[in-house]
């Protein structure tokens, strides 16, 4: 029996793979929509047997969930460690530059999302009800008790949120206008500095703080 060592880990081919299949599927979400992606177009964006993206997602609607949920994990991981003790300031400012960040790098999962709430959240109703709604609670919580310590001003923290998913998303979910009407191919890295800085005086002095940079 040989004992030369293995050369692949099983583990992370089944990680490659399956990153593989669902950068493929948002890609072709984007493009034709839920109804016009097939199982077969994602195995071909993908260069993989059809076989290969159903014994890692047994059916269309399965994959498409797990798109969105890596959107929604990919979104919330960037501020995962909000807290009542922490410098609303920083944390913000982190915040919405990360999300540019996100949303210029992943337009997709921007676009996606977008998609999928524009018609009526039928994939994500419950999630945006239970653990969506909860996570906004515990923001809000933490934002309340910046108010309360002096921290910031007197901001609605739902409004808050929102105001920053929306324009941080607005630059993936409406790329095209934005990029025609500026006369440009696609964003370059000063475009996401510039960005970022005008989101943040603005957000952040609407809520009286200053920004770092």
């Amino acid at each position: 029996m040989s004992t030369e060592p293995r050369k692949y880990k099983p583990g992370k081919i089944r990680e490659h793979n399956s990153q593989k299949i669902l950068d493929a599927a948002e890609r072709e979400f984007v493009k034709h929509g839920y109804k016009g992606t097939s199982m077969q177009s994602i195995a071909d964006a993908a260069e993989l047997p059809k076989a290969n993206v159903h014994y890692y997602f047994k059916s269309k609607q399965k994959l498409y969930s797990a798109v969105l949920e890596e959107i929604l994990e990919r979104w919330n991981e960037v501020i995962a460690d909000m807290s009542a003790d922490g410098d609303p300031a920083e944390t913000l400012e982190n915040y919405i530059r990360a999300k540019v960040d996100l949303s210029i790098r992943f337009p997709h999962a921007s676009k996606i999302f977008a998609t999928e709430i524009i018609q009526g959240a039928p994939n994500l109703k419950e999630h945006l009800r239970t653990e969506m709604r909860q996570w906004v609670r515990e923001k809000v919580k933490i934002i309340e008790s910046w108010i309360a310590q002096g921290k910031m001003a007197n901001v609605d923290p739902e409004h808050l949120i929102f105001m920053i998913w929306s324009t941080t998303q607005h630059y993936a979910d409406f790329e095209t206008q934005v990029l025609t009407i500026t006369n440009k191919l696609e964003y370059e890295a000063d475009d996401i500095q510039k960005i970022s800085d005008f989101l943040c005086h603005m957000i952040l002095s609407g809520c009286g703080l200053k920004p770092a940079a």
